[in-house]
């Protein structure tokens, strides 16, 4: 780690980007933050409509692992350049786009959080209505959009949206030791919860009608299994990719990245395999006991028989997904438009505009059928592939683990991260067309088998790109100091 010099610039730093002397998160910090994650209902209905593809449930539950391992590889990558400086995500981005160019990685970062968090609180809202339609039928005409409804949600819909809004605004006012607290219960709690319900399910079916094959498989030959399983990583990787594009913002509050890594070993791939299990269980035990295949967590807990059993595993639910939110959107939307303007947005301010967003986006449009799903994952995946392989292929590769902290909170024009004028066009040259090259997996009809791969091949586009072109670019800038420095030949 070098030291520049110079005076901080007051446009880049504030309290919240300044690196961290906080090192309070231990291993199980991490397990519970990816609890959080993992056990949400949008986790859970993520895993559920990878049965749509016609995959058989065996398949479903590698492709489930195989991403998560993709996953926790990536977080412990992004995680050391942060545990290391302290630093937040939008500001070690500064090392590939510029101490100015980081705030498009930013903003880009940003408005994905803007989406997820937006996605996360109506889940967890629509679980609150059929709370409330379980204990007060009455309020039925309320949930029905076509009675009382506005921008696609009821009445009911707004009214749970709103009041869980207010819950997760509060919740992160408080600042990042509560949120640690939050998840901290509201990740391992679901466990109780899951393990009930198959308890209940298994109950109603009998052990004699339990089993893996599902009706609507439709992929028979083995190359279209293979497929179909490359297609179901990409996606399941692209769900957990945003939070492990900005894992800077909490691996900076670590106490040692062997704790990083251990909470992500325990909290990933152990962890998820444990809830992949319980979640594909449930899923199918539905179609004995229900004549259909249920992928809402929630419409599952509802058929239960016990109002008690019902209330409490609702708000479980909710919890947890409210935890993850918290964490995962909130936390990252308010360090990256905070890094906007520092002297301006706050973090508590960033995450608030990012509160509102939330709103105007109206998530119940992106996240309401399994083809929805994927094509929002798809879409989203298209920017976080790019800035993910940037990130690591400019830390790793171009700088091999060198960090100047005093050059990522100064504009001047001798330090390393200034490029030409704060920004490094060879960064923000190499996202749009990565950023092109996954659209067009995503949407062109020719590339439709493998329109789910957009993370990895746009991924994989960046880093090639990035690598050869700042190769170059350091290699000029070398001839060019050398020149200089040279003696003069008479």
């Amino acid at each position: 780690m070098h030291d520049g010099a110079g005076t901080p610039d007051t446009h880049l730093t504030n309290a919240d980007l300044a690196p961290t002397g906080a090192r309070t998160w231990g291993w199980f910090d991490y397990v519970s933050l990816w609890m959080s994650n993992i056990h949400s209902v949008g986790g859970y209905v993520t895993m559920g409509s990878l049965f749509a593809m016609g995959l058989p449930a065996t398949d479903v539950f590698m492709a489930l692992i195989a991403a998560i391992v993709v996953i926790q590889v990536l977080c412990n990558l992004v995680a050391r350049p942060s545990q290391i400086s302290g630093a937040p995500y939008p500001v070690m981005a500064r090392m590939a786009f510029g101490v100015h160019g980081a705030l498009v990685p930013a903003f880009i970062r940003g408005i994905i959080s803007i989406a997820w968090y937006g996605i996360q609180t109506w889940l967890a809202s629509n679980a609150v209505v059929v709370l409330l339609l379980r204990q007060w039928p009455e309020l039925t005409p309320w949930a029905q959009v076509g009675i009382h409804g506005f921008a696609g949600l009821s009445m009911l819909g707004w009214a749970a949206f709103i009041m869980l809004w207010i819950m997760q605004a509060l919740v992160f006012w408080r600042g990042m030791d509560m949120i640690r607290h939050f998840v901290d219960w509201a990740g391992p709690i679901i466990y109780v919860v899951m393990i009930g319900l198959d308890a209940w399910l298994l109950s109603r079916a009998g052990w004699q009608h339990f089993s893996f094959d599902i009706p609507g498989v439709t992929y028979h030959t083995i190359p279209a299994r293979i497929i179909g399983m490359m297609n179901a990583i990409a996606l399941v990787t692209s769900y957990f990719a945003p939070i492990a594009l900005n894992f800077g913002d909490f691996s900076r509050y670590g106490v040692s990245m062997s704790a990083i890594r251990r909470g992500n070993l325990w909290g990933l791939p152990v962890n998820f395999m444990g809830f992949s299990l319980l979640t594909l269980v449930t899923i199918v035990l539905t179609q004995p006991v229900f004549g259909r295949i249920i992928l809402d967590p929630v419409e599952t807990v509802a058929q239960i028989d016990s109002p008690l059993a019902v209330i409490v595993g609702v708000l479980t639910f909710v919890m947890a997904t409210a935890g993850i939110n918290i964490a995962a959107n909130f936390v990252s939307a308010a360090f990256d438009f905070s890094n906007l303007a520092p002297h301006r947005i706050s973090w508590r301010s960033g995450g608030m505009v990012a509160a509102a967003g939330a709103v105007i986006m109206t998530p119940w449009n992106l996240y309401a059928r399994p083809e929805l799903i994927h094509l929002t994952l798809d879409v989203l995946a298209t920017f976080i592939g790019p800035l993910i392989a940037i990130l690591l292929t400019d830390y790793y590769i171009v700088r091999r683990g060198m960090i100047d902290m005093n050059a990522l909170y100064r504009s001047q024009s001798n330090l390393p991260y200034w490029y030409h004028n704060g920004i490094n066009p060879i960064a923000i040259l190499v996202t749009l067309v990565a950023v092109i090259v996954g659209s067009a997996v995503v949407f062109m009809p020719a590339l439709e088998p493998i329109h789910n791969l957009s993370l990895f091949i746009g991924g994989g586009i960046a880093a090639i790109l990035y690598g050869i072109l700042m190769r170059r670019y350091s290699a000029r800038l070398t001839a060019s100091a050398n020149r200089r420095l040279s003696p003069a030949v008479p």
